[in-house]
């Protein structure tokens, strides 16, 4: 029996090295993963797919894997005859999870794809929810400007969450929703805030104030699975966009998987209007996240940033979960309150420190604006994605292929791999 012991140990560990070894190989330029053109418009624009960067995490047992997640499929801002909203140039695209692996020359290849689907079986799209379900209050239009239907079943996809038994947690930008998925990609329980219209487990019901296409952007669980930890990407519009003065507040909320008991705390970011794109568990309370602005550093000066933080001696700021505007404070919501007066009223933030400035690390400085995945390797290792937009970006009202500034070529998903300079845990 000692005798067998040893040789699954030796496997396992001859596995890892060659795991580590081969991710070793990816170049400081990244390795891009593989896409097929899913789409050709009439100007000549092609669709990707690609957009794998919404997300990204460790597989639960391969070493070498890792899981990806799409948004809601290629999309662009538009107004059109029903009002603002957003153009959809392949308007059926299911959100989907791609697994991969990195190959013995440190290049990604696509393991299998799970499409997402709906309780009964049927593949979901990335269009809107319907009113009372979830709307954002942007309109589904086609290439041509033809008013689509929403799609209850609808998820804008952004936080990623890979279980040991082969299941799935997604976070979502509309409602904000939390979506528990089987390992085939079927919907098994959709928890969203209070006010919309869903039966069984919710979250807080102030969630439902965030700003449209800046909902629940990053997803992890604690290492015993236990607990959801979510983060928003941007400052929620509480009470109104108008009245939300401190837009460097955001919230990282928590969420017990057997009691639905739920905690909220605050992320401070270091400029208005960043977003935090990404979280990853690095402990109990202990969590690796991205910040980011929107900008090309091929175009002028970005922020691509890793912050390790801390939730430890943070004050829980829930307030009545089932209030609309959450916890107050002298009667304002915490959207509406400065730095010091929510430090003089003793409240305190979750601890940051600065972990990596990818546009400093990296030799091409980050040519992309969208840095959103993450994926822990080890204590000192960590690989990135980014979104990619399925190629396409918008010019006016028209869509048009994705143009790296400084870099002249087509945006596409690339995994970088970073070697920080101290162990994470």
């Amino acid at each position: 029996m000692l005798q067998r012991f040893a040789l699954l140990c030796l496997v396992v560990s001859l596995t890892a090295c060659s795991a580590a070894h081969n991710i070793a190989k990816v170049p400081p330029q990244g390795s891009k993963l593989p896409f097929t053109t899913i789409a050709t418009l009439d100007n000549g624009t092609e669709v990707h797919n690609g957009g794998f960067g919404s997300a990204m995490t460790a597989h639960p047992s391969k070493a070498g894997h890792f899981y990806a997640l799409t948004d809601r499929g290629p999309n662009t801002n538009y107004t059109g005859s029903a009002g603002k909203g957003k153009k959809f140039p392949v308007p059926d695209y299911t959100p989907r999870i791609g697994e991969f692996k990195v190959t013995g020359d440190g290049s990604v290849a696509l393991v299998r794809t799970i499409l997402l689907k709906d309780p009964s079986g049927t593949p979901i799209s990335g269009r809107p929810n319907p009113k009372g379900l979830g709307a954002t209050g942007e309109i589904p239009y086609d290439n041509a400007g033809q008013v689509l239907e929403f799609d209850p079943y609808g998820l804008d996809s952004e936080g990623l969450v890979a279980m040991k038994d082969g299941s799935f947690w997604i976070s979502d930008e509309y409602a904000p929703h939390i979506v528990h998925y089987s390992k085939d990609g079927i919907e098994l329980e959709r928890m969203s805030p209070l006010g919309v219209k869903t039966a069984g487990r919710k979250l807080p019901a102030v969630l439902e104030r965030r700003w449209a296409n800046r909902g629940m952007e990053g997803l992890t669980i604690t290492p015993d699975e236990k607990t959801l930890v979510g983060i928003m990407q941007s400052t929620l519009y509480n009470p109104s966009k108008k009245e939300a003065t401190n837009l460097t507040l955001t919230r990282i909320l928590t969420f017990d998987l057997q009691s639905g008991a739920t905690h909220q705390y605050l992320y401070r970011q270091e400029k208005a209007k960043n977003a935090n794109s990404e979280i990853a568990s690095l402990s109990a309370d202990t969590f690796l996240v991205v910040e980011r602005d929107g900008a090309f550093s091929g175009e002028k000066a970005a922020q691509k940033t890793l912050y390790k933080i801390n939730l430890r001696g943070a004050t829980d700021i829930s307030g009545d979960v089932t209030a609309i505007s959450g916890g107050t404070l002298n009667g304002k919501t915490l959207e509406q309150c400065s730095w010091e007066e929510i430090a003089a009223a003793g409240v305190k933030p979750v601890t940051k420190e600065l972990v990596a400035d990818l546009v400093e690390l990296l030799p091409n400085h980050y040519p992309h604006d969208k840095l959103e995945g993450l994926w822990i390797i080890d204590a000192q290792t960590v690989g990135v994605l980014n979104d990619d937009d399925f190629a396409v970006w918008p010019k006016g009202d028209e869509v048009v292929q994705k143009i790296l500034p400084g870099v002249d070529e087509t945006d596409a998903n690339t995994l970088y791999i970073i070697k920080l300079d101290k162990p994470l845990f």
